[in-house]
């Protein structure tokens, strides 16, 4: 049943179509994030405002460099944390739409420990949207009911942790909203940074 719906999921992405997916954090909006089209669905889904970027999900440590810029610090914390519960904000590679990007040339990656959402990017060969499936302000979608966006497909695997992902720049080298885990991941980004 779930193979059938991971399936269903990835024609859905395939056709610009909007999907509801389980991450390690909440239930997040998956769009195909390379294609406009899928991209504007998503704001306009959200109610998001344009200047506001949105993050993607990636299934390996080599989307992330298909996608973005990836240093030695950058590497380093990619190893220790993901993929688990954290966005990691990298200088984006020209593959990426700026709609995606807001203009800011910057990407928020997410490499979720979940395996519905690492099977749907994998048998989908891209990298998807990864903003969480509410309306803008609305509160975090935990289970499938929160998730109150249009869409055209969702998966549901029960109520998630909740507690939603830590955003770590590693540009600017700054904790942008604390999360996850984040009392190591301040101290490892200040170790790094000293």
């Amino acid at each position: 049943m779930l193979k059938e719906q991971i399936k269903k999921a990835v024609d859905v992405l395939n056709k610009d179509g909007l999907i509801v997916y389980p991450t390690d954090t909440l239930y997040g909006l998956g769009a195909d994030a390379l294609s406009e089209e899928a991209i504007h669905k998503v704001y306009e889904a959200k109610g998001r405002e344009y200047h506001k970027p949105l993050s993607i999900a990636v299934c390996d440590v080599e989307m992330i460099s298909a996608v973005a810029y990836v240093d030695e610090i950058a590497e380093a914390f990619l190893n220790e944390f993901l993929p688990g519960p954290v966005t990691l904000v990298l200088k984006a590679r020209s593959v990426l739409p700026s709609l995606l990007t807001s203009g800011t040339n910057l990407i928020g990656i997410r490499y979720p420990a979940q395996d519905v959402a690492l099977e749907i990017i994998n048998r989908f060969d891209s990298p998807i949207t990864a903003t969480s499936a509410n309306l803008s302000g609305a509160p975090s979608p935990i289970t499938i009911n929160d998730a109150l966006v249009p869409h055209d497909f969702a998966i549901d695997v029960g109520a998630l942790k909740g507690t939603p992902s830590t955003v770590v720049d590693l540009v600017n080298r700054e904790i942008i909203r604390p999360g996850a885990d984040i009392e190591r991941i301040a101290a490892m980004l200040a170790e790094w940074i000293e």
